[in-house]
């Protein structure tokens, strides 16, 4: 009787089933998890979601062996753990929002229009990083800490604000007399927008990351956390060792001669010459796949 009713539960749940909304409703799903791995990998949640894991799979025991004690004891553990770990991980999910929140990514490749990167953008990069590299290989062989920042996509505004604002050419010289000792902005960082200082001596949030050397400070803690919580890439000039070092994502590559750092920078902060097909918005890929051609297309 109850195998019957099992086929019959299955059979009723595959002719309901609806090809489109079913599939993406598994893939939203699979993608949410999928994100709550990956927070759980970079943050401190690690050691929480194997305790969280071992408590679902005892309750679903328990509720096998029909144990009323112990489902009723974990059930209420469980719902007051979720709600613990909202309070014991507010900072990080405060950073994830305010991520998601500043950057202009899904937007921009769902709606936003596409053209030739901006020729004037792309020079003022070009030079921005030739100078930082020049700055960096100088600072590191008379070493002098520097910590730059270079926004991307996600908006700096509020890390701007605990600094000197100032609207200046990125120069070497210009790097080299703001992180020199001597000066009140030495010890905060540089933020470059658009290949252009405009802000130095500012306060970045520092990462909570345990793996961290015993020979690296506070410098480049500042570096991996702002890392951590935005797309900016930031360049790292250790003071003690003179070691030149890029965070990127919330990971610390060190060690990097000059040439390193340029083909990375290059890479990361420098405007594409022309744009590719990826760089299409996802919305007028589809309306092209369908033969619809958009007013912007046409001119």
């Amino acid at each position: 009787m109850l195998k019957n009713d099992m086929i019959s539960a299955i059979l009723s749940s595959l002719r309901a089933f609806d090809p489109f909304s079913d599939t993406l409703d598994i893939l939203i799903i699979s993608f949410v998890f999928y994100q709550l791995v990956l927070f759980a990998r970079r943050s401190r949640a690690g050691q929480l979601v194997k305790g969280i894991f071992l408590l679902v799979v005892f309750y679903g025991l328990a509720v096998m062996l029909q144990l009323r004690t112990v489902t009723w004891l974990l059930n209420n553990v469980i719902t007051i753990g979720f709600m613990a770990a909202v309070v014991i991980f507010q900072p990080e999910l405060r950073r994830t929002l305010e991520r998601m929140g500043q950057s202009a990514t899904w937007s921009s490749k769902l709606f936003g229009s596409y053209r030739r990167a901006d020729p004037t953008l792309r020079g003022a990069w070009q030079n921005a990083v030739v100078a930082i590299c020049d700055a960096a290989e100088q600072l590191s062989d008379t070493r002098t800490g520097a910590l730059m920042v270079l926004e991307r996509r996600n908006n700096l505004d509020e890390i701007i604000r605990t600094g000197t604002q100032m609207h200046a050419d990125v120069i070497r010289e210009m790097l080299g007399t703001i992180f020199y000792e001597g000066t009140p902005l030495h010890d905060g960082a540089v933020v470059i927008r658009d290949g252009e200082i405009v802000a130095a001596g500012c306060v970045l949030p520092l990462s909570n990351n345990l793996e961290m050397g015993k020979d690296m400070g506070t410098r480049h803690r500042a570096g991996l956390g702002m890392s951590e919580n935005s797309d900016a890439v930031v360049v790292i000039v250790s003071e003690e060792t003179g070691i030149i070092s890029m965070a990127k994502n919330g990971v610390l590559i060190r060690r990097l001669d000059r040439q390193n750092l340029f083909n990375m920078l290059q890479e990361e902060v420098v405007p594409p010459e022309e744009v590719s097909a990826e760089n299409v918005p996802l919305l007028q890929r589809i309306l092209r796949k369908g033969g619809i051609a958009s007013h912007a297309d046409a001119q």
